[in-house]
């Protein structure tokens, strides 16, 4: 029963039915409602679970893409894959996803844009990029676990700005365009990983200096 649900679970249930009327009606006060007598969801609550406006309905579909993308690549899929072939699934999923709402798309990057949403942009979008590596398996807690996130959230912005005007069959611009960042990234990790491996044993000048003034160290 809707009337039995919470605000987030309205959030949920309304946000990809916004999104489909925001290519019509924007990211307005009339996508929301149109999509609450759809859901039989009282108008006046809706606007309570969207009280942030054009930026929450914004939030909430983002994160819907989340969910659903999540939901199609299981942890048990994904373990079957190497770690390009994780992020590339991933991103192909979110683009599988958002392609349909393409109009919904350019006008929310639109919104986000303006200057007093370029914080919340930036926190979306690293939320994605985390959510993503978390399912890919990362587990880094060091300065990789933010190289890893800001790179592939630099990838899927680009690819999701060719996505916009890709009428290309199956968008496969849009998925050529993909492969080519990620070949890219996956170099970047390897010889990452190659110049750390090489400072392995390397003296350290803190380690002499200590063995100087303490020499048990």
């Amino acid at each position: 029963m809707t009337k039995d649900m919470t605000l987030e679970e309205i959030r949920q249930t309304l946000a990809p039915a916004i999104a489909s009327n925001a290519a019509f009606d924007g990211w307005s006060e009339p996508a929301l409602l149109m999509a609450a007598e759809a859901h039989g969801i009282d108008a006046d609550v809706a606007r309570l679970a969207f009280a942030g406006g054009a930026v929450a309905m914004i939030d909430a579909w983002f994160d819907s893409i989340d969910r659903a993308m999540a939901v199609a690549l299981s942890a048990e899929t994904l373990a079957t894959m190497k770690i390009r072939q994780r992020i590339s699934a991933l991103i192909e999923e979110r683009l599988r996803l958002l392609a349909p709402e393409r109009e919904s798309l350019r006008r929310a990057r639109a919104i986000l844009a303006m200057p007093q949403n370029v914080a919340t942009a930036a926190r979306l979008g690293w939320r994605s990029a985390d959510r993503m590596w978390r399912l890919a398996g990362d587990t880094a807690t060091d300065y990789n676990h933010y190289t890893k996130r800001s790179l592939l959230l630099a990838i899927y912005t680009a690819t999701t700005t060719v996505l916009l005007d890709d009428d290309s069959e199956d968008q496969m611009e849009t998925r050529a365009f993909l492969q080519r960042r990620i070949d890219g990234l996956m170099r970047f990790e390897k010889a990452k990983a190659a110049a750390l491996k090489r400072t392995e044993h390397r003296p350290s000048l803190s380690r002499f200096i200590g063995r100087l003034r303490y020499p048990a160290v």
